[in-house]
């Protein structure tokens, strides 16, 4: 079987998002520019050109602001425990049937993300056996390799190499020697199945430990490959952070 055969034919892209946040309250509906970051969030999953869209949300406020900007969410239960299991709901609730055979999870935090970065998590489910995608960047700045809120992956992939196959994902200093460490991305795309199953496993050891959820997949024996891109999407946790995606944004 060609690797092109195993690639999914019908995927769609589901953002999760709710008001809770600690350092910018209420930040999925934050103006950027006369709209709400999620709906920003929204237009970059359209330009993404991968397949339709929806919003995952917890409240109905981020509802009623996607489908006023022409947009079509889904609400969920609040107390979802992740995102993981959030998009899964949303799934459910759209596709009764199944027919999405791959989800990509965008986080409802990146207004200004690259349409072409998103494409680059789903196009690893082209490789045959790959269960998730997911991204990661070169780290340049030597304060984040110490960093433990900067997560690292730790990637078998031939030097210089756009892709490779991750065996671990660390809050510590991960690899030594001289090659660069990858920043993680938060980023996934998921064949369906592969999604049905995480979301029914239990926290592994080793997730509970690092809290980072995706090494409850490697537990299970499940592929995560990654693909390595130019730089970190920005994300808004912070009011500094709205203010810069409002420059970037800028018109």
């Amino acid at each position: 079987m060609s690797q092109m055969a195993t690639m999914p034919r019908n995927p769609i892209i589901v953002i999760p998002a709710r008001l809770a946040s600690t350092r910018l309250p209420g930040k999925p509906l934050a103006d950027i520019h006369g709209e709400p970051m999620i709906v920003h969030v929204w237009r970059r999953g359209i330009e993404a050109g991968i397949g339709p869209v929806v919003v995952a949300c917890a409240e109905p406020e981020i509802a009623d602001a996607v489908t006023k900007a022409g947009g079509q969410a889904v609400l969920t239960r609040p107390d979802h425990p992740s995102g993981s299991d959030r998009i899964y709901e949303a799934l459910r609730t759209v596709d009764p049937e199944g027919k999405h055979d791959a989800v990509v999870n965008v986080q409802g935090d990146l207004p200004t993300i690259a349409p072409e970065t998103i494409r680059a998590a789903y196009e690893l489910l082209e490789t045959e056996g790959v269960d998730i995608g997911t991204l990661a960047v070169e780290i340049t700045d030597a304060s984040e390799r110490g960093n433990p809120n900067v997560v690292k992956a730790v990637v078998e992939r031939a030097p210089g190499a756009a892709t490779g196959r991750a065996l671990y994902f660390t809050r510590a200093t991960a690899p030594t020697g001289e090659a660069p460490l990858l920043h993680h991305i938060g980023l996934y795309a998921y064949r369906t199945p592969a999604l049905a199953r995480f979301v029914s496993l239990p926290p592994s050891h080793l997730e509970q430990q690092e809290r980072l959820e995706q090494l409850r997949a490697l537990a299970a024996g499940m592929r995560i490959d990654v693909a390595v891109v130019d730089a970190v999407p920005l994300g808004v946790d912070t009011p500094a952070d709205l203010a810069r995606a409002r420059v970037l944004l800028g018109r």
